[in-house]
């Protein structure tokens, strides 16, 4: 499981000149499976997202697709971990060590 942490790198005026982009890139990865939550962080200087994929390389290569990294308003902070406990709606995301 993968902790993506957005940091604005831009104003927010530019930062929401690109979010009707941004939103969409979101919606399509929901409907791929790829994100579980994403939101804003407060106050209001980037986002975060919970995302699952077979490894890292997959999530490097979708953050690189994010309208908000191609149009050069924000970077991100990609944390992998384990996910050994989970609510159980996340059941099936779970993980062991090995």
């Amino acid at each position: 499981m993968f902790v993506l942490e957005l940091t604005y790198t831009a104003p927010l005026d530019a930062v929401d000149a690109v979010l009707p982009d941004h939103v969409a890139w979101l919606e399509r990865r929901y409907e791929e499976g790829l994100f579980l939550a994403s939101g804003r962080k407060n106050p209001r200087d980037g986002g975060m997202i919970l995302a699952v994929a077979e490894d890292r390389a997959r999530i490097e290569e979708t953050v690189a697709t994010d309208p908000f990294v191609t149009a050069g308003v924000c970077s991100y902070r990609v944390t992998e971990f384990l996910a050994t406990k989970t609510a159980p709606e996340l059941a099936r995301h779970r993980q062991t060590l090995g």
